[in-house]
Protein backbone atom coordinates (compact mmCIF):
# COMPACT_ATOMS: atom_id res chain seq x y z
CA UNK A 1 0.00 0.00 0.00
CA UNK A 2 1.54 3.44 -1.07
CA UNK A 3 0.24 6.82 -0.06
CA UNK A 4 1.49 10.21 -1.29
CA UNK A 5 2.05 12.27 2.38
CA UNK A 6 1.79 15.99 0.70
CA UNK A 7 3.30 19.24 1.48
CA UNK A 8 1.34 22.35 3.22
CA UNK A 9 1.86 25.96 2.56
CA UNK A 10 -0.06 28.41 4.78
CA UNK A 11 -1.61 30.77 3.14
CA UNK A 12 -1.52 33.34 5.46
CA UNK A 13 -0.34 32.87 9.32
CA UNK A 14 -1.58 35.25 11.58
CA UNK A 15 -0.69 35.25 15.33
CA UNK A 16 -3.22 36.61 17.50
CA UNK A 17 -1.30 36.81 20.68
CA UNK A 18 -0.07 34.32 23.58
CA UNK A 19 -2.14 32.11 25.54
CA UNK A 20 -2.11 30.97 29.29
CA UNK A 21 -0.59 28.04 28.18
CA UNK A 22 2.32 29.41 26.72
CA UNK A 23 1.16 28.55 23.54
CA UNK A 24 0.69 31.04 20.56
CA UNK A 25 -2.94 31.51 19.32
CA UNK A 26 -3.35 31.88 15.96
CA UNK A 27 -5.38 31.94 12.57
CA UNK A 28 -3.78 30.38 9.41
CA UNK A 29 -5.13 29.15 6.17
CA UNK A 30 -3.72 25.67 5.30
CA UNK A 31 -3.42 24.14 1.48
CA UNK A 32 -1.78 20.97 0.58
CA UNK A 33 0.38 21.39 -2.58
CA UNK A 34 0.50 17.92 -4.93
CA UNK A 35 3.96 17.26 -4.10
CA UNK A 36 5.39 15.27 -1.05
CA UNK A 37 6.68 11.90 0.28
CA UNK A 38 5.91 8.85 -0.30
CA UNK A 39 4.80 6.19 2.26
CA UNK A 40 4.45 2.41 1.74
CA UNK A 41 3.00 -0.01 4.14
CA UNK A 42 3.43 -4.11 4.53
CA UNK A 43 1.33 -6.03 6.83
CA UNK A 44 3.18 -8.32 8.79
CA UNK A 45 2.51 -10.45 11.45
CA UNK A 46 2.84 -8.27 14.60
CA UNK A 47 4.61 -5.30 15.86
CA UNK A 48 6.11 -2.08 13.65
CA UNK A 49 9.28 -2.23 11.42
CA UNK A 50 10.44 1.28 10.65
CA UNK A 51 14.01 1.94 9.82
CA UNK A 52 14.42 5.71 9.14
CA UNK A 53 15.70 9.23 10.84
CA UNK A 54 14.93 9.39 14.54
CA UNK A 55 14.12 5.95 14.92
CA UNK A 56 10.81 5.30 17.61
CA UNK A 57 11.01 9.05 17.42
CA UNK A 58 9.83 9.64 13.90
CA UNK A 59 6.28 10.49 13.78
CA UNK A 60 5.62 7.70 11.55
CA UNK A 61 6.68 5.19 13.94
CA UNK A 62 4.57 6.98 16.68
CA UNK A 63 1.57 7.32 14.43
CA UNK A 64 1.57 3.43 13.32
CA UNK A 65 2.11 2.32 17.14
CA UNK A 66 -0.71 4.59 18.33
CA UNK A 67 -3.22 3.02 15.87
CA UNK A 68 -2.38 -0.36 15.93
CA UNK A 69 -2.67 -0.17 19.87
CA UNK A 70 -5.59 2.18 19.64
CA UNK A 71 -6.79 -1.12 17.19
CA UNK A 72 -5.81 -3.46 19.69
CA UNK A 73 -3.09 -5.09 17.65
CA UNK A 74 -4.86 -6.51 14.81
CA UNK A 75 -1.74 -7.02 12.94
CA UNK A 76 1.56 -5.57 12.22
CA UNK A 77 3.45 -3.32 9.93
CA UNK A 78 6.64 -2.60 7.91
CA UNK A 79 6.77 0.96 7.08
CA UNK A 80 9.01 2.30 4.27
CA UNK A 81 9.20 6.41 4.08
CA UNK A 82 10.47 7.45 0.77
CA UNK A 83 11.38 11.39 1.47
CA UNK A 84 11.20 13.61 -0.84
CA UNK A 85 11.10 16.91 1.28
CA UNK A 86 13.13 19.29 2.99
CA UNK A 87 12.96 18.30 6.61
CA UNK A 88 12.39 20.87 9.09
CA UNK A 89 11.39 23.51 6.41
CA UNK A 90 8.01 24.59 7.30
CA UNK A 91 6.33 22.13 4.85
CA UNK A 92 4.48 19.81 7.22
CA UNK A 93 6.75 17.00 6.00
CA UNK A 94 6.58 14.68 9.54
CA UNK A 95 3.29 15.54 9.97
CA UNK A 96 1.99 14.81 6.91
CA UNK A 97 3.80 11.64 6.71
CA UNK A 98 1.81 10.22 10.09
CA UNK A 99 -1.09 11.41 8.89
CA UNK A 100 -0.37 8.86 5.55
CA UNK A 101 0.25 6.32 8.22
CA UNK A 102 -3.14 6.54 9.52
CA UNK A 103 -5.18 6.60 6.86
CA UNK A 104 -3.13 3.44 5.45
CA UNK A 105 -3.44 1.94 8.47
CA UNK A 106 -7.15 2.41 9.05
CA UNK A 107 -7.36 0.67 5.40
CA UNK A 108 -5.09 -2.15 5.76
CA UNK A 109 -6.70 -2.57 9.62
CA UNK A 110 -10.20 -1.26 9.70
CA UNK A 111 -11.73 -0.45 13.46
CA UNK A 112 -13.67 1.83 15.32
CA UNK A 113 -10.56 3.91 15.98
CA UNK A 114 -10.85 8.33 16.15
CA UNK A 115 -8.06 8.97 13.91
CA UNK A 116 -8.49 12.70 14.54
CA UNK A 117 -7.79 12.00 18.14
CA UNK A 118 -4.93 10.11 17.60
CA UNK A 119 -3.74 12.67 14.91
CA UNK A 120 -3.92 15.56 17.46
CA UNK A 121 -1.96 13.78 19.93
CA UNK A 122 1.07 13.31 17.83
CA UNK A 123 1.08 17.14 16.85
CA UNK A 124 -1.29 20.52 16.16
CA UNK A 125 -0.59 19.90 12.03
CA UNK A 126 -1.24 16.49 11.71
CA UNK A 127 -5.23 16.74 11.83
CA UNK A 128 -5.42 19.15 8.79
CA UNK A 129 -3.32 16.28 6.52
CA UNK A 130 -6.17 14.41 7.64
CA UNK A 131 -8.21 16.27 5.65
CA UNK A 132 -6.43 17.64 2.78
CA UNK A 133 -7.05 20.38 0.60
CA UNK A 134 -7.86 24.02 1.96
CA UNK A 135 -8.71 24.64 5.91
CA UNK A 136 -8.92 27.49 8.38
CA UNK A 137 -7.26 26.55 10.83
CA UNK A 138 -7.51 28.62 14.46
CA UNK A 139 -6.33 27.56 18.17
CA UNK A 140 -2.78 26.09 17.59
CA UNK A 141 -4.05 25.22 14.05
CA UNK A 142 -5.96 21.85 15.61
CA UNK A 143 -9.77 23.73 15.29
CA UNK A 144 -10.47 23.20 11.41
CA UNK A 145 -13.15 24.30 9.03
CA UNK A 146 -12.15 22.86 5.61
CA UNK A 147 -13.07 25.54 2.83
CA UNK A 148 -13.38 25.22 -1.20
CA UNK A 149 -10.85 27.10 -3.02
CA UNK A 150 -9.26 27.06 -6.68
CA UNK A 151 -6.26 24.99 -7.59
CA UNK A 152 -3.50 27.22 -8.86
CA UNK A 153 0.19 26.59 -9.74
CA UNK A 154 2.21 27.02 -7.13
CA UNK A 155 6.30 27.22 -6.85
CA UNK A 156 7.91 25.67 -3.09
CA UNK A 157 11.63 26.71 -2.56
CA UNK A 158 13.71 25.70 0.12
CA UNK A 159 17.81 27.25 0.04
CA UNK A 160 18.18 27.07 4.13
CA UNK A 161 19.21 27.74 6.72
CA UNK A 162 17.13 25.95 9.31
CA UNK A 163 15.26 27.62 11.45
CA UNK A 164 14.20 25.44 14.38
CA UNK A 165 10.50 26.70 15.31
CA UNK A 166 11.33 27.26 19.11
CA UNK A 167 13.67 29.58 18.04
CA UNK A 168 11.62 31.48 15.44
CA UNK A 169 8.32 31.73 18.42
CA UNK A 170 11.49 32.65 20.44
CA UNK A 171 11.98 35.75 18.29
CA UNK A 172 8.84 37.13 18.18
CA UNK A 173 8.01 40.51 19.54
CA UNK A 174 4.44 42.23 19.92
CA UNK A 175 5.08 43.96 17.25
CA UNK A 176 4.94 40.92 15.11
CA UNK A 177 1.29 40.04 16.25
CA UNK A 178 -1.81 40.51 13.97
CA UNK A 179 -5.40 40.70 13.42
CA UNK A 180 -7.56 37.55 11.94
CA UNK A 181 -6.82 37.34 7.95
CA UNK A 182 -9.40 37.96 5.55
CA UNK A 183 -10.15 34.46 4.33
CA UNK A 184 -12.38 35.10 1.81
CA UNK A 185 -10.57 37.65 -0.01
CA UNK A 186 -7.49 35.50 0.60
CA UNK A 187 -8.88 33.16 -1.43
CA UNK A 188 -10.71 34.94 -4.28
CA UNK A 189 -7.08 36.31 -4.50
CA UNK A 190 -5.70 33.20 -5.71
CA UNK A 191 -6.10 32.80 -9.40
CA UNK A 192 -4.58 35.82 -10.48
CA UNK A 193 -4.18 38.64 -7.55
CA UNK A 194 -1.78 38.84 -5.24
CA UNK A 195 -3.38 37.87 -1.90
CA UNK A 196 -3.68 39.85 0.63
CA UNK A 197 -1.97 37.63 3.59
CA UNK A 198 1.30 37.60 5.81
CA UNK A 199 3.01 35.29 7.94
CA UNK A 200 4.15 36.83 11.49
CA UNK A 201 6.90 34.55 11.97
CA UNK A 202 8.60 36.05 8.55
CA UNK A 203 9.59 39.01 10.71
CA UNK A 204 11.07 36.84 13.31
CA UNK A 205 12.65 34.66 10.94
CA UNK A 206 14.20 37.79 8.87
CA UNK A 207 15.44 38.92 12.23
CA UNK A 208 17.43 35.67 12.88
CA UNK A 209 18.53 35.25 9.04
CA UNK A 210 18.39 38.33 7.42
CA UNK A 211 19.23 36.36 4.06
CA UNK A 212 15.81 35.04 3.83
CA UNK A 213 14.88 38.16 2.69
CA UNK A 214 17.13 37.74 0.02
CA UNK A 215 15.45 34.53 -1.14
CA UNK A 216 11.96 36.54 -1.25
CA UNK A 217 13.15 39.34 -3.30
CA UNK A 218 14.61 36.69 -5.57
CA UNK A 219 11.22 34.78 -6.24
CA UNK A 220 9.09 38.15 -6.45
CA UNK A 221 11.43 38.86 -9.46
CA UNK A 222 10.65 35.79 -11.35
CA UNK A 223 7.44 37.43 -11.50
CA UNK A 224 5.83 34.61 -8.78
CA UNK A 225 2.69 36.16 -7.03
CA UNK A 226 1.84 36.43 -3.22
CA UNK A 227 5.24 34.98 -2.08
CA UNK A 228 5.44 34.36 1.55
CA UNK A 229 7.31 32.17 4.25
CA UNK A 230 5.66 29.21 4.64
CA UNK A 231 5.19 27.94 8.60
CA UNK A 232 8.30 29.07 10.69
CA UNK A 233 10.29 28.66 7.66
CA UNK A 234 12.60 28.34 6.21
CA UNK A 235 10.74 27.36 2.75
CA UNK A 236 8.99 29.99 0.45
CA UNK A 237 5.95 29.94 -2.05
CA UNK A 238 4.90 31.24 -5.23
CA UNK A 239 1.91 31.61 -7.22
CA UNK A 240 1.90 31.53 -10.62
CA UNK A 241 -0.47 31.90 -13.93
CA UNK A 242 0.48 28.62 -15.05
CA UNK A 243 1.90 25.13 -14.62
CA UNK A 244 4.17 25.61 -17.26
CA UNK A 245 5.59 29.21 -15.60
CA UNK A 246 5.71 27.78 -12.36
CA UNK A 247 7.69 24.88 -13.82
CA UNK A 248 10.13 27.35 -15.20
CA UNK A 249 10.83 29.30 -11.98
CA UNK A 250 11.92 26.26 -10.18
CA UNK A 251 13.89 25.38 -12.91
CA UNK A 252 15.55 28.58 -11.83
CA UNK A 253 15.56 28.18 -8.54
CA UNK A 254 17.15 25.03 -8.38
CA UNK A 255 20.71 25.74 -8.74
CA UNK A 256 19.69 27.81 -5.26
CA UNK A 257 18.37 24.42 -3.58
CA UNK A 258 15.27 22.47 -3.47
CA UNK A 259 12.61 23.85 -5.44
CA UNK A 260 9.50 22.23 -6.85
CA UNK A 261 6.40 23.26 -9.10
CA UNK A 262 2.81 21.53 -8.65
CA UNK A 263 -0.69 22.41 -7.59
CA UNK A 264 -2.29 24.21 -4.79
CA UNK A 265 -5.21 23.08 -2.68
Amino acid sequence: MERLAPAKVNLGLSLLGRRPDGYHELHTLFAQVSVGDLVRLEPTPGGVEFRGRYGKRNLVYRAATAYLEAAGWPGGVRVELEKRLPEAAGLGGGSSDAAAVLLLLKDLYPAPVDLFALARSLGADVPFFLLGGVAEARGVGEVLRPLEAPRVPVVLFYGGPRLPTPRVYAEVKPHDYGGPLNVEVILNALPGGEPPYWNSLEGPAFRLQPELKKVKERMQALGLRGVLMSGSGSSFFGLASSLEEAQEAAKALRPLGWARAGWLG
